[in-house]
């Protein structure tokens, strides 16, 4: 079975100083480093999801900024495929299934940024397209929220969509987990 890496938004935006920025950014996409190191490696297919964000009224993620760029931490090489995408699932109105059926690719292991939103759509969508998936949990991150006047942090936030994405729609792993196999 072929497969293929997926890096979803790991952004300017998200990290220091960005527009959105996440809780341990840096920590991360180090994990993603370390993944997309192994990958180029073995020769492994490598696909960087890219949000450019169109909704009225965005404050991040928006063409043309510094912001939007992809981090130095994962930067892609010039012969990796960029999906740009406009929506938190990274298949809804993109090419990404066109590129990974253009190399019979069925299994993804999938990383990024935020948790509770983007990876968390695409994983879905994956695995409803019928997508063998590993979502590399130390390789994500999310940012605090707030539900009923509750303040929810980034740890609980990741943990619980972790949980729950584990439960039916993939297997979850630590990026040590795929570097050393």
């Amino acid at each position: 079975m072929s497969k293929a890496l997926i890096i979803i938004d790991i952004q300017n935006d998200y990290f220091e100083g960005g527009a959105s920025e996440l809780v341990n950014p840096i920590k991360a996409s180090l994990r993603a480093k370390e993944l997309l190191e192994y990958f180029r490696k073995n020769k492994i297919p490598v696909f960087h999801v890219q949000h450019i964000n169109i909704r009225e009224g965005a404050s991040f993620f928006l063409a043309n900024t510094k912001g939007v760029q992809i981090h130095e931490n994962v930067k892609p090489l010039e012969d990796e495929i960029i999906i740009e995408k406009n929506f938190p699932n990274s298949f809804l109105q993109t090419n990404l299934e066109a590129e990974l059926e253009k190399q019979n690719i069925k299994e993804l292991v999938i990383c990024g940024m935020m948790s509770h939103m983007c990876v968390d759509s695409t994983t879905r969508a994956a695995f409803d397209l019928g997508y063998d998936c590993t979502l590399v949990h130390d390789a994500c991150t999310t940012k605090d929220l707030e539900f009923e006047g509750k303040e929810l942090k980034a740890s609980e936030v990741h943990n619980s969509f972790m949980a729950a994405i584990g439960s039916v729609f993939d297997k979850l792993v630590c990026a040590e987990e795929i570097v050393k196999s």
